[in-house]
């Protein structure tokens, strides 16, 4: 191994590209990992570490906000909770307290993920927001520039985890005339509650969940919402038949195939909700498992929002052409005065803005290229964690792959306990 070091490095030394990646790199710190690192300290980070140091890896986790789970604790509203049953969304090796409801609250999975860091002693490094990573040939290892309060930091690594997710940067609509509305648009990373909005007329963009619920949080806090519906959506009760809709969903799958359940799912849903394309709700014409499996698309769980709908206490709109002061034209030709907008229209990844390959992610999107279950491992020790559109239990599953596919190359390298040395950068041990 030793004489392997020596023959890398005497490569660098002539090899002209690596000179100029130095030059272009230029960092004051540069650390070498053992581990893999992780980029993200939110659900699918830490159940990548857990994962890893269960099978006895140690991993360092990298975080550009100040705590774990910075979209839950930061960007949430406060009336949130799980969509899915508690069982569902249970990261590995630690289940729920018993305790907790079927439905956990906002602040309940903040400290099941508190305790879950905990239990498995992972301790990321805040404040670190990753700028740049790209795989050196010449080294065969990962370089990882990450921007800190003391300044910049190269991580040199095996394996290389991304765990940033689907969820790392609110998508923001261009309106025509937004500059000119006047009131408040804000993006429902930075909703918190309906109690800001009493008595306001406000228009929600956006009828996933999120836009859903937050209409309801409006109406509770006696504001006057309305929503814009841009496309067809699927709504189904939260629970059918005393069992919660995704679980029921799921058992049914053992026995039936994916569009026959899309069916008996409508057809409950329909003697539960009635016809919601007489609200302005038209239904896709996939079913909703097998839209949410080709496209990625989630139903919306009903949590008392329709009956709001019904009642006329949410108005259901259509696309918007543009704004004016206080003042919003739709499409069919309406105009209806508001005083805020809240824009429920989600989050898109940010991986492409950071990893520099071409291979795994698209570049379009910020998703792996293959589909789930197969988009977890890229090439030269690269994985991706938290991307695969089935939430907390599709990242789970990944976080199990990744780390019993890393676990078989880290026993083989074990029994060379050698640090890596460089004549060209200083470098310390993690």
């Amino acid at each position: 191994m030793e004489n392997y070091l020596r023959e890398i490095e005497g490569k660098q030394a002539h090899d002209p590209l690596f000179i100029a990646k130095n030059k272009l790199w230029g960092s004051s710190l540069c650390k070498y990992i053992e581990g893999p690192l992780i980029v993200g300290a939110g659900p699918s980070g830490l159940a990548a570490a857990a994962s890893l140091k269960v099978k006895g890896v140690q991993s360092v986790v990298l975080e550009r906000s100040n705590c774990i789970a910075s979209l839950w604790q930061l960007k949430t509203y406060d009336r949130l909770r799980l969509h899915l049953p508690k069982q569902f969304c249970e990261l590995p090796f630690l289940g729920f307290p018993s305790d907790f409801p079927t439905y956990p609250t906002k602040q309940q999975f903040i400290e099941y993920l508190q305790n879950y860091a905990n239990k498995f002693d992972i301790k990321p490094k805040f404040n670190e927001s990753v700028a740049q990573a790209e795989y050196d040939c010449t080294l065969g290892l990962w370089r990882v520039k990450s921007v800190g309060l003391k300044g910049e930091t190269e991580y040199l690594c095996r394996w290389l985890i991304a765990a940033t997710g689907e969820n790392a940067e609110p998508v923001m609509p261009k309106i025509q005339g937004m500059e000119e509305f006047g009131g408040p648009i804000k993006h429902t990373s930075l909703y918190k509650s309906g109690e800001e909005f009493e008595k306001k007329r406000v228009l929600v963009v956006g009828c996933g969940n999120s836009g859903m619920e937050v209409c309801l949080d409006l109406c509770n806090h006696k504001a006057k919402p309305s929503i814009v519906v841009r496309d067809s959506v699927h709504i189904l009760p939260r629970e059918m038949l005393g069992k919660s809709t995704f679980g029921l969903s799921m058992w049914l799958l053992k026995w039936l195939p994916m569009r026959l359940v899309d069916r008996l799912l409508l057809i409950v849903s329909w003697l539960i909700l009635g016809d919601t394309a007489r609200f302005g709700l038209d239904r896709p014409s996939l079913g909703p498992l097998e839209l949410k499996n080709l496209s990625g698309k989630t139903p919306v769980l009903d949590v008392g929002t329709l009956a709001k709908i019904k009642s006329g206490d949410i108005k259901v709109l259509p696309s918007i052409k543009r704004l004016k002061r206080y003042t919003v034209e739709f499409i069919d030709g309406k105009i209806e005065n508001f005083d805020a907008i809240i824009l429920a229209t989600g989050y898109r990844s940010n991986v492409p803005s950071w990893l520099k390959e071409g291979q795994m992610f698209s570049k379009k999107d910020g998703l792996p290229r293959r589909p789930f279950p197969n988009g977890w491992k890229g090439e030269c020790g690269l994985y991706a964690v938290g991307f695969t559109k089935r939430g907390l239990l599709g990242a789970s599953m990944d976080a199990k792959r990744i780390a019993e596919d890393i676990e078989r190359c880290w026993k083989v390298e074990a029994k060379h306990n050698t640090t890596f040395a460089s004549s060209l950068l200083p470098l310390s041990s993690l």
